[in-house]
């Protein structure tokens, strides 16, 4: 799984996550029906953005969705899952942008893929995902021709970009490429007035997903030496701040324009575009937080001292969840008068000794068929038996109102949706 949007599902609500999970399930599905199972792993919740807001834009509610069979990642249980042109469409985009991932990794000779038979094997495996991508998209009336080319060009502006090159001109192939994605949802779903909204919408979020990507990998290439747009083209984490900033107060004033669903208002939302308005208005916010390591918006980001991200990832303490009681310095049981609460004997407590790799890859499987990894606060790592934090055990949930958690942001005034 990768993308920006990454929407913690205890924040969603019972009904936004059924939603949520459906979409993802369906492009999931949407890949192995159309292109086998080894295409499943091009799944990302970026993607299922245009499923999302094709489903959206939809009048009716007839043959919308599906009840799939029981899937491992969903603990064997069934579920509904969305199904269409929606869908589909966001396959292909999955498909061709993954296949422009690989040849660029490939490109570049990263990790394994230095080694000339892995490289081979990419390469094969990249070309057929981008003929994949090519069928399906004509399938939907969607040309996937726009995403190669804007890959194509990508390459050639970085080669000249240099320092003084203006950061939107790096971006602008993949805001060109999300655009024609965002806007073709509207043919898709009989709604051809919201086209232009949404292109604006994805030409917006394209350019916040180049920003957001060179953001996070700003310190690891240039450990590695890597080409960064920001530090190839000098600009600051203010500038890249500033022009997040302006791309999501125009997602939300373009997101105002597009009809949904039953509504032939743009001052409306009904229920159906609820999820998009949350992913691409609420969750894209924090995803740009995230990215910047603070936890409000950036006009006065706090100086707390600490590390960029230190506000966002599990907790800086030893990873336990039990406080450390006043006058207490070991920790544990505050009663015990002894180290580490439960251990007469002081020292460590006894630890059961490591599991097998057998033995560690059943109970590893039973995690992730149990969702525990992800939702429970605690598990135990199935090969070396100590206590881990579930993903989402340290998420922002705390500060889900957006007027408490920003209060220069406008959101009160923008926003009356209530989420």
């Amino acid at each position: 799984m990768f993308g920006i949007v990454r929407p913690c599902t205890h924040r969603l609500g019972e009904s936004l996550k059924a939603q949520w999970m459906a979409h993802l399930c369906g492009l999931c599905l949407a890949l192995r029906g159309d292109h086998g199972q080894f295409a499943r792993v091009v799944t990302n919740y970026d993607g299922l953005l245009v499923s999302v807001l094709t489903q959206a834009q939809e009048s009716g509610g007839e043959g919308r969705t599906r009840t799939a069979g029981p899937c491992p990642l969903r603990g064997m249980r069934t579920a509904s899952v969305a199904q269409g042109e929606g869908a589909r469409l966001a396959a292909a985009v999955s498909l061709v942008l993954a296949s422009a991932k690989v040849r660029d990794h490939v490109t570049d000779g990263d990790g394994l893929l230095a080694r000339r038979p892995v490289a081979l094997a990419a390469r094969r495996v990249a070309v057929s995902w981008g003929r994949a991508g090519a069928r399906t998209g004509l399938d939907v009336g969607f040309d996937t021709a726009v995403l190669v080319d804007a890959v194509e060009r990508q390459a050639g502006i970085e080669a000249l970009a240099g320092a003084g090159t203006p950061i939107l001109t790096v971006t602008e192939p993949t805001e060109t490429a999300t655009a024609a994605a965002f806007a073709h949802t509207a043919v898709l779903a009989g709604r051809p007035g919201n086209a232009v909204p949404l292109a604006e919408a994805g030409r917006l979020f394209g350019r916040l997903a180049h920003l957001l990507d060179a953001v996070e990998d700003q310190a690891a290439d240039a450990a590695s030496g890597a080409w960064n747009p920001l530090t190839a083209t000098g600009t600051s984490l203010a500038e890249a701040r500033r022009l997040a900033d302006d791309a999501l107060h125009g997602i939300r004033l373009a997101l105002r324009e597009v009809a949904w669903g039953h509504d032939a208002s743009p001052d409306r939302r009904n229920a159906d575009g609820k999820l998009a308005h949350l992913l691409l208005v609420h969750e894209l916010r924090r995803s740009v937080d995230r990215a910047f390591g603070v936890s409000s918006c950036g006009h006065t980001a706090p100086d707390t001292g600490s590390a960029p991200g230190a506000a966002f990832g599990p907790p800086q303490h030893g990873g336990s969840h039990t406080p450390q009681a006043p006058g207490n310095p070991y920790g544990g049981n505050p009663y015990s008068g002894r180290p580490h609460g439960g251990n007469p004997f002081g020292g460590e407590p006894p630890r059961p000794g490591r599991r097998g790799f057998w033995s560690g890859c059943a109970v590893a499987l039973g995690l992730c068929c149990t969702c525990r990894v992800c939702c429970a606060d605690e598990y135990e790592g199935p090969w070396s038996r100590q206590r881990r934090e579930g993903w989402c055990s340290d998420c922002d949930c705390d500060c889900c109102d957006c007027c408490e958690a920003c209060e220069c942001c406008e959101c009160c005034s923008c926003c009356d949706c209530g989420l």
